[in-house]
């Protein structure tokens, strides 16, 4: 999932901030749509469109049952999202990349691009929820953390990080967390070819989804992680 505090530095800061209510979650997240002045789609949604997006988001949310981690890891492009306040400071080229540690931990650099041009970056941590063996995780469920090194053995600041949707050539990834409060669309390339763009937008409202929120994420210049 760039100073794209994203796929996971919203969701640590997000799970942060709600402890005091229930354990929730945020995910990989960077400055964009806001940031840029970007607008979530108009999306006009029929009655009962609109009726089986509640009846699903009713539904707990499911992470894909395996995720294969040497795959996953490399270089990822936010290619859409759910605007946050984690994000903001981002206008462009928000990417994330994951390197693997002997430990089966990830380590993970966010960069973007803010609106004078500045290069913006995060460096935080992944570690597996489920079960890792030979390299599977079972279920697709990380948590991410953005804190010092010397506060995450804290348990505070670990964010909920949900792989819902990846195709088996891992060309793209969908990323969320229980409360559907984040969404982050992450691709291989700097650009979501136009059919995979509306199948996951799809995807997406059939899981609970509101498709207003949806903001594209430009990327005029990406920036080489360093």
């Amino acid at each position: 999932m760039t100073s794209f505090f994203a796929e996971c530095q919203a969701i640590a800061s997000a799970t942060t901030r709600r402890a005091s209510r229930s354990m929730v979650v945020a995910l990989l997240a960077v400055g964009g749509g806001a940031g840029a002045g970007a607008q979530p789609s108009a999306v006009s949604v029929p009655t009962s469109a609109a009726a089986a997006v509640v009846s699903a988001a009713s539904e707990p949310l499911q992470s894909i049952g395996e995720l294969d981690v040497p795959r996953y890891t490399g270089t990822w492009y936010q290619v859409a999202w759910f605007p946050n306040r984690f994000q903001r400071q981002c206008a462009s080229d928000t990417q994330a990349r994951y390197t693997a540690r002997s430990d089966g931990r990830l380590d993970v650099l966010n960069q973007c691009r803010e609106s004078d041009g500045k290069i913006s970056s995060a460096d935080g941590l992944a570690r597996p929820v489920g079960s890792l063996k030979d390299g599977r995780l079972k279920p697709a469920q990380l948590e991410v953390s953005f804190l010092p090194a010397a506060l995450r053995w804290t348990g505070i600041g670990w964010g909920r990080y949900w792989v819902i949707d990846l195709p088996a050539d891992y060309r793209y990834a969908v990323i969320s967390e229980p409360s559907r409060e984040y969404l982050w669309v992450l691709s291989r390339n700097p650009a979501l070819a136009a059919g995979d763009r509306e199948r996951i937008r799809e995807r997406v409202q059939a899981l609970g989804f509101d498709l207003a929120r949806w903001v594209d994420h430009p990327h005029t210049m990406p920036t080489s992680a360093r």
